[in-house]
């Protein structure tokens, strides 16, 4: 039994214990630029709308064949899969983190033991052999009298969000993929197209420069030059063939399945839609620090910045209440059972640590003044990213329209160029000439058209659009394999835990 003073040590022990927290506490890394940049091209490729949804922005495309990949792609992408899977793991290591508050010793034990024992000497030797039986119960619990395991939680809790958080970045990420590489395929489709239509029509002209050249009515020089073009043109087509092949499959591996036709994918002849700008809700610059991998950056200082008060903790004595219950008995006669009750405080301290604990410490601030520089770098990237597309998208469109135009003339030029050759007026060489112009802008009209678009995609990715999934972060297949091997309890629910010490960015809810 404790003494009087000993139970008021213990009451003051306990009221200390959790309040005391060692380590600096969490401020946010914010970068003062941010609040006053802007971006030229930002605001010429963007417009403001009250009722944007940059959730799902692909839908400014109107294409339903995009929105079912998309779909598909949430559901049985395996990146996504895989960062899902993170977020139960860091959910797990938050879980150990909490078993913290309770006594971290909770041992029950039995011993069931044999003697045989022989005394030889003496008046009178004898041998002895008996059973001896034990049970007790153990109990260890070290006070957090100064945050280390209060701290631990803290950064545990910062974790999982930054594991949420990576999981929204795959999400942007595997969006702007699907949907830049389905407006790849079918720009690659267009080209082939374009090649084959150009290479038959390259194809009649040569058979009739040869019809010309046998009846003597042309010369060589003109068959020869009609064959060469044909046949450049006709090269090129197995390139494209392939192309439309790796694409259709980088395409299907990304939506979840293997190689194959892809049958939903029937050939859209129409060009690629074009939006000239983005539609957002809010400042460039707020979208820019709600970015799911900026996000991630600074929970991760969070989580680093805990690990420090962690540290220091070993500077201190630890306090702990032990207590044990033990019941022993044996099969000798004669001899009594008993049941011993043992409790009190135990001090640790460990008083020379020869530079162990202070590294320690000056390892975990080294740790979290690189992660500051990650996250100013990863702002600061973020920034030139959407700066980088926001002009890009300005200049690609300026050629479409340029290419657009030129496409015309080349038109116009080949058909001009055909009828002197028909009357006489002109050379086969203009004729060539015109063919590979028509040739030459078309194909150039389509890849930047696909600049425009990829340009676009890239401007929502870079500021952060598509981080939001309807779909569960573990899909149901996936939840009922790993609760048949292991006992997840509610784990794997949908439900977060406790708020985290850290403020969340302004106008962003968990």
């Amino acid at each position: 039994m404790l003494t009087r003073s000993g139970r008021l040590l213990l009451l003051v022990a306990l009221g200390l214990g959790g309040c005391v927290r060692l380590g600096p506490d969490f401020q946010a890394p914010g970068e003062a630029w941010t609040k006053l940049w802007s971006s030229p091209a930002l605001e010429q490729a963007s417009q403001r709308s009250l009722n944007p949804d940059l959730r799902q922005w692909w839908q400014v495309f109107a294409d339903p064949v995009l929105d079912a990949l998309i779909a598909e792609s949430d559901a049985h992408n395996s990146d996504l899969k895989i960062a899902g899977l993170r977020v139960m793991e860091a959910r797990a290591r938050l879980g150990i983190a909490q078993s913290g508050r309770f006594p971290q010793l909770q041992q029950a034990s039995a011993d069931s033991l044999y003697f045989n024992r022989k005394q030889s000497g003496g008046n009178k030797p004898q041998d002895s052999h008996f059973w001896q039986h034990s049970a007790g119960f153990d109990v260890g619990w070290e006070l957090d009298f100064w945050g280390r395991f209060s701290r631990a939680i803290e950064s545990s809790d910062a974790s999982y969000f930054a594991a949420q958080a990576n999981y929204e970045d795959v999400l942007v990420l595997l969006r702007a993929q699907v949907a830049d590489t389905y407006f790849s395929l079918r720009t690659t489709e267009a080209r082939l197209r374009v090649a084959r239509e150009n290479a038959e029509q390259q194809k009649r002209n040569f058979e009739i420069t040869e019809k010309l050249f046998n009846s003597g009515q042309n010369a060589e020089l003109d068959l020869q030059q009609a064959k060469t073009q044909y046949l450049g043109t006709l090269s090129s087509i197995p390139d494209l063939e392939a192309q439309v092949q790796r694409t259709r499959n980088a395409l299907a591996v990304l939506i979840g399945r293997p190689p194959s036709a892809l049958p939903q994918l029937l050939e859209n002849e129409g060009l690629i839609p074009l939006v000239d700008r983005a539609v957002l809700q809010d400042v460039p610059a707020s979208l820019l620090l709600r970015r799911p991998d900026v996000r991630a950056a600074e929970l991760n200082v969070a989580a680093q910045s805990a690990l420090i008060g962690v540290a220091q903790t070993d500077f201190y004595p630890s306090l702990t209440l032990l207590g044990s219950i033990v019941w022993t008995t044996d099969t000798l006669s004669g001899t009594s059972n008993s049941l011993d009750l043992i409790g009190g405080p135990s001090l640790r301290w460990n008083l020379f640590d020869h530079g162990q604990i202070s590294n320690n410490v000056r390892v975990q601030d080294a740790r979290l003044q690189q992660l500051i520089e990650v996250y100013r770098d990863k702002v600061r990237q973020a920034a030139r990213e959407a700066d980088d597309a926001a002009s890009s998208l300005i200049k690609s469109l300026e050629r479409e329209r340029i290419l657009g135009e030129a496409q015309v003339a080349a038109k116009r030029s080949l058909n001009l160029a055909s009828t002197q050759y028909r009357e006489g007026y002109s050379d086969f060489q203009r004729v060539l000439d015109a063919q590979r112009a028509l040739l030459e802008q078309q194909d150039n009209y389509l890849l930047s058209r696909s600049n425009a678009v990829s340009n676009l995609i890239a401007l929502y990715k870079a500021l952060g659009g598509g981080w939001y999934s309807a779909q569960p972060t573990v899909d149901q297949s996936t939840r009922q394999q790993m609760e048949q091997r292991t006992d997840w309890g509610n784990l794997l629910n949908e439900s977060a835990p406790s708020q985290a010490s850290y403020p969340v960015p302004e106008g962003q809810s968990r």
